[in-house]
C-alpha cells in the first residue's frame, strides 16, 4: 500500500476513495491507531511538474504553520519515512499525504451568507499571513493561468479554426465576448507598472475549497493548493464572486436564473476585506476582478465548445456552450450593478 510509505501513525488498515474533485484521486486512509490521512495522487495530465507543484505546497504550508496556533487552520504534509514531501512510485506517479482535519466539512454552496462570509475570511486570512512570503520563489503550476489576453488568443484561434462546426451556433456569444476584449489587459497591465503587487494566490477560490468546522460553520483553512502560484489578490477574489455569488448553477441552461446576488457579494467582500490586508489599490480593482474572472471563465468554456470540447469534461452536447452563456450573462449583470458593486466594496473600506 502507497500509504506504508509515509510515517503515519500506526499502520494502514483501509484506504477508500473520498470526496468528489475531479482532477486528483483522492483516498481516506485509516490506521489501526484510529489516525485518519487524505492520500492524493496527483493528476500528472493536469499538472506537468509535479514536483515544483509539492515544493511550492510545502514552502507556502510550511510558512503558514510558523504563525498559527490552531492546527486545523493549515494543512499539514505528512512526509515519506525519507523525510520527503511527497513519494514517487515505480510508474512515476507522484503521491502525498495530508493529516485528516478533524471535526471538518465541505459546502459545495453557501446555505447562508454567513457561509459565504466565513469563506471570504478564509481567503482573506490566507491572504494576509502570506503577505511577507517572496511570491516569485513560487513556480507557475498552469502557466498563463490568469493571463486573460492569452485566453483571448485562444479563443481567436478556436474560431479560426472552427474544428468542430459550432461558430454559426454561437454567434451571439462570440459576439458579446469580443465586445469586451479591451479590456482584458488591464489587470494586467497594473501589475507590470506595479500599481498590483504580485502576491502568492490559490487561483481556485471556490466555496468548496474551504473546510469549515462541523459545529461552529467557522471556516478553518483553506485547502486544493495546487494552483498556489504568483499572481493577483483582485483574481482571487473575482473568481470566489463568479462562483459563489452567482444566483444559478454554472451550468444553468435558463439564464432567467443567472444574477449576480449582492447579498451574497457583501458577505463575501466583508469576510474577505476585514481579514485580507489589501493594498488601497488593490481594492479599488476588486469589482473589476469579479468581472475579469467571469469573463475569463466564459471564454475559455466557450473556446473549449468551438474546439470539439477538448478541456472540460462535458455531461451533454452543448454543455460547454451552457456554461459560456451562464458566466456571460453574469458579467452583463454585473455591469447593471456596476455601482452598487462598487459601493459595497467602498463602504468596507472606511
Amino acid at each position: 500500500m502507497i500509504a506504508a510509505c509515509f510515517a503515519l501513525k500506526g499502520t494502514p488498515v483501509s484506504c477508500e476513495l473520498y470526496g468528489n474533485g475531479h482532477i486528483n484521486t483522492t483516498c481516506l486512509v485509516r490506521t489501526d491507531t484510529g489516525n485518519k490521512y487524505i492520500l492524493q495522487k496527483i493528476n500528472r495530465h493536469v499538472f506537468h511538474d509535479p514536483e515544483a507543484l509539492m515544493r511550492n505546497i510545502a514552502a507556502v504550508t510550511g510558512f503558514l504553520r510558523r504563525s498559527v496556533t490552531d492546527s486545523r487552520s493549515v494543512l499539514n504534509l505528512v512526509p515519506t519515512r525519507n523525510g520527503e514531501p511527497f513519494h514517487r512510485d515505480e510508474d512515476g506517479e507522484i503521491w502525498r499525504v495530508y493529516d485528516y482535519v478533524s471535526g471538518s466539512i465541505v459546502l459545495e454552496r453557501a446555505e447562508t451568507p454567513y457561509d459565504f462570509r466565513e469563506s471570504g475570511a478564509a481567503f482573506g486570512r490566507f491572504q494576509r499571513q502570506l503577505t511577507d512570503f517572496d511570491a516569485t520563489s513560487l513556480i507557475e503550476t498552469i502557466p498563463k493561468f490568469h493571463d486573460t489576453p492569452h485566453r483571448y488568443a485562444q479563443l481567436k484561434e478556436a474560431i479560426k479554426k472552427d474544428t468542430a462546426g459550432r461558430v454559426k451556433d454561437a454567434e451571439r456569444e462570440i459576439a458579446f465576448a469580443m465586445e469586451r476584449e479591451s479590456c482584458a489587459q488591464t489587470l494586467m497591465c497594473l501589475q507590470t507598472d506595479g500599481t498590483l503587487p504580485l502576491r502568492v494566490t490559490h487561483n481556485d477560490t471556490k466555496l468548496n475549497n474551504v473546510l469549515f468546522d462541523r459545529d461552529t460553520r467557522k471556516a478553518l483553512c483553506v485547502i486544493d493548493l495546487d494552483t498556489v502560484m504568483p499572481g493577483l489578490a483582485v483574481n482571487d477574489f473575482g473568481d470566489s464572486i463568479r462562483f459563489g455569488a452567482s444566483t444559478a448553477a454554472e451550468d444553468e441552461t435558463d439564464l432567467d436564473k443567472v444574477s449576480l446576488s449582492l447579498e451574497l457579494f457583501e458577505a463575501y467582500a466583508v469576510g474577505y476585506l476585514s481579514n485580507s490586508g489589501l493594498t488601497d489599490a488593490e481594492r479599488a480593482c476588486l469589482c473589476d476582478g469579479a468581472k475579469m474572472m467571469t469573463l475569463e471563465c466564459g471564454i475559455r468554456f466557450l473556446a473549449d465548445y468551438l474546439s470539439g470540447d477538448v478541456y472540460f469534461r462535458t455531461a451533454r452536447p452543448g454543455h460547454n456552450l451552457d456554461r459560456a452563456r451562464t458566466q456571460l450573462k453574469l458579467v452583463a449583470d454585473m455591469e447593471r450593478k456596476w455601482d452598487e458593486m462598487r459601493n459595497i466594496v467602498e463602504g468596507e473600506r472606511q
